[in-house]
């Protein structure tokens, strides 16, 4: 079995990818927060922190988020929430700049910053992409170097292959996970693999690529299907394979789905999030590939070794098993008469109920030998290190951080198991009391992503509708989703229109199962102008921008993807929709009705006087608010990314002005790696050669 080797460059690419993320999360979320949690937002964060006489230590400990000290700042909870987005984008934005940032403190302030949002976004925030995030963020924590208090810490430590794997099976949970569930949620579509004919126009917020990919065949969408089923559940088992190029497949085969998916999805930053992850399954010398740098020459010896031809039979077998499965077990066979490739499932849920139990703790137990010996390699570097205190000092850290992913594997172990409950029943009672106190952090989630495919008769989409008199009614169009059928679909990504995702998720049942909806309607008759922004940036483009309408209430539609052959006058139409019924009936100001439904949901309660803005930080935030206000998110996180790509290329042409060397190229251990007692060994030399460098040494690429 190969190890990771040196994972500095993947492990450099992770950190960044992931503070690209986290600019995203911030950014995103900070444009929402006034008509989301503001004092006369749809759900106000103050109802989530209300004062119970409890002290600040009890307070974190009952409900662990920063937001408790907003009072002390001189802030309400809104502005205390700006302020914390506006701290995790300038950190994220130091972590994606400079190399000394991406430190294990800066990633811990990234982490609390968004737990401490997370903690009170209600059901706004409760998305398993948020929840991954967060799972991510912790695991940076531990894979970051510490350069802030130690001035000149190395590139590159014994430990880190075995804290960036953590990396890995964080990745494996998330797709293996994803694509159990699609079959053991019994959902007719997945198993009949005509998911995807519903798919692209069903999602939360559709792009013009996916009513192309509508108009494919039906044949292709089921073989897609079959791919999505091979990528999810067969390829994730390479991640732990022994050969670097069976992972570098799997790699690729990730990238390709969430590239796919990018195309005709808006999922906010959670296949960029996915991508980053994916990083864990690259080594060194592949990224320096990536980066044009000179390689390092193997002599190529003929006859091949033994062990090069039995590694080339094995990956050749892994490949042509993984073949034979999928047409065995999709029964793929090619219509020569129609000139298609026919797929159905050639299995039964019983069937695939009985492999699940007999392979999830065997998977386990794949995943902690791959685990273990990581954990001896690196163990082996450690050993390697010369000068009796470099070396306890090295080993002392391994300890430590072997100790921190064994933990975390163990408790993972939970909610991974969550995909069959015998094998989670099997599980020692301790390793559930540890998750269950670790589980309001959000350290390890369970994940399962699109687990039962909805709109099969049709999308729904909730219409809201406005009216003076009762008797005319104007539909309120959102940004985002789907409303005018002649509007083409947006491009949102990597914003998360937080409001337009869950009224695709109302639309699945009766308003009654969303009370957030009823506070979404008394806003917009209270006409509060942070909630119209929700739905459009330009108010100028809200129809009801002059005075808010006197009667609202919400109608049911199903839409369908227009198809290329129908045509109409005037513009060409992207959806065709039918009315189905009355969502939300007929409220005004002071309705019975509508009185009541507050009441119900608990949504009544006046605001509090705002604080006074004479202070220097709430009229910084103030003024920060009214400069982004005319902006959408799209626009607010494309410029912050067009800024970060700036300062890059400015550094970049500074540095090769001064002729200096390039941001990635290490110091050889002749420089540094001897004046710290290094002994280089071509036993510990990893699958891709590297050597275990000491406390500062890195390595040169000759």
């Amino acid at each position: 079995m190969a190890a990771m080797g040196e994972p500095a460059r993947p492990r450099t690419l992770f950190l960044a990818g992931l503070a690209a993320v986290y600019i995203a999360a911030f950014g995103s979320l900070y444009v929402q927060i006034p008509g989301l949690y503001g004092r006369e937002g749809i759900l106000p964060a103050r109802r989530v922190l209300r004062l119970s006489g409890k002290g600040l230590w009890e307070q974190l400990r009952d409900l662990p988020t920063l937001l408790w000290l907003s009072p002390r700042l001189g802030l309400d909870t809104e502005q205390g929430m700006e302020l914390l987005c506006v701290l995790g984008v300038l950190a994220a934005f130091g972590a994606l700049l400079c190399d000394s940032l991406r430190d294990c403190l800066v990633f811990a302030l990234l982490r609390v910053l968004y737990l401490s949002l997370y903690q009170v976004g209600q059901v706004f925030l409760y998305f398993q992409w948020d929840s991954l995030l967060l799972e991510a963020g912790f695991l940076a924590v531990l894979v970051a170097p510490l350069r802030l208090l130690r001035w000149g810490s190395p590139a590159w430590r014994p430990h880190d292959a075995v804290t960036f794997w953590g990396v890995r099976w964080l990745l494996f949970r998330l797709m293996f996970a994803s694509g159990v569930v699609k079959l053991t949620s019994r959902c007719p579509t997945w198993w009949g693999l005509t998911a995807l004919t519903y798919h692209y126009e069903s999602q939360c917020i559709p792009t013009p690529g996916a009513w192309l990919a509508h108009q494919l065949p039906v044949w292709l969408h089921k073989l897609s299907v079959v791919a999505t089923y091979v990528i999810e559940v067969a390829v994730p088992l390479l991640f732990f394979a022994p050969l670097r190029r069976l992972r570098l497949f799997a790699f690729y085969c990730q990238v390709l789905l969430q590239v796919l998916i990018i195309l005709t999805g808006n999922y906010n930053f959670f296949n960029a999030l996915t991508i980053v992850l994916a990083f864990s399954l690259l080594d060194e010398e592949h990224v320096v590939r990536w980066l044009g740098q000179p390689r390092k020459r193997h002599g190529s010896a003929w006859p091949p070794s033994l062990g090069s031809v039995l590694a080339t039979l094995l990956e050749l077998s892994t490949y042509g098993l993984l073949l034979y499965w999928t047409v065995h077990y999709f029964g793929l066979e090619v219509n020569w008469d129609k000139k298609l490739l026919d797929s159905k499932v050639a299995f039964t849920y019983h069937e695939f109920t009985t492999w699940l139990r007999m392979v999830t703790l065997p998977l386990v137990g794949v995943a902690f030998l791959s685990l273990s010996w990581e954990i001896l390699v690196a163990m082996y570097r450690c050993a390697c290190v010369r000068g009796c205190f470099w070396k306890l000092w090295a080993t002392l850290q391994w300890a430590i951080m072997a100790t921190a992913t064994v933990s975390l594997f163990a408790v993972s172990l939970v909610p991974f198991t969550y995909i069959d409950h015998e094998s989670n029943g099997k599980l020692w009672p301790g390793i559930h009391q540890m998750f269950g106190a670790v589980e309001r952090f959000q350290v390890v989630n369970s994940y399962g992503l699109f687990r039962r495919m909805t709109g099969v008769g049709g999308r729904p989409e909730v219409i809201l509708e406005g009216s003076y008199d009762g008797h005319s009614w104007t539909e309120i169009e959102f940004m985002y989703k789907p409303g005018n059928v002649s509007v083409a679909p947006a491009v949102v990504a990597p914003h998360q229109p937080r409001l337009d995702w869950q009224l695709w998720f109302a639309a699945l049942g009766p308003h009654q199962g969303s009370p957030w909806f009823t506070a979404l309607v008394l806003r917009l008759l209270q006409g509060q102008p942070d909630v119209i922004r929700l739905v459009q940036t330009d108010e100028s483009r809200y129809p009801f921008h002059g005075r808010p309408p006197t009667f609202l209430r919400a109608q049911l539609y199903k839409y369908w993807f227009t198809a290329p052959s129908e045509g109409s006058p005037g513009p060409a139409p992207w959806w065709r929709r039918q009315r189905v019924q009355e969502f939300f009936p007929r409220v005004s100001l002071g309705d019975p009705t509508l009185e009541s439904l507050l009441s119900q949901h608990g949504l009544k309660d006046k605001p509090p006087l705002r604080r006074r803005g004479d202070a220097v930080l709430p009229r910084l935030l103030g003024s920060l608010r009214r400069l982004c206000q005319p902006f959408s998110g799209p626009a607010v996180l494309c410029s912050l990314y067009l800024v970060a790509a700036t300062a890059g290329l400015l550094r970049a042409l500074a540095r090769g002005s001064r002729g200096g060397p390039p941001p990635a190229r290490h110091k050889g251990p002749r420089e540094r790696g001897e004046r710290n007692g290094v002994r280089g060994s071509d036993g510990a030399r990893g699958s891709d050669g590297a050597r275990p460098e000491g406390r500062h040494g890195n390595k040169r690429k000759k």
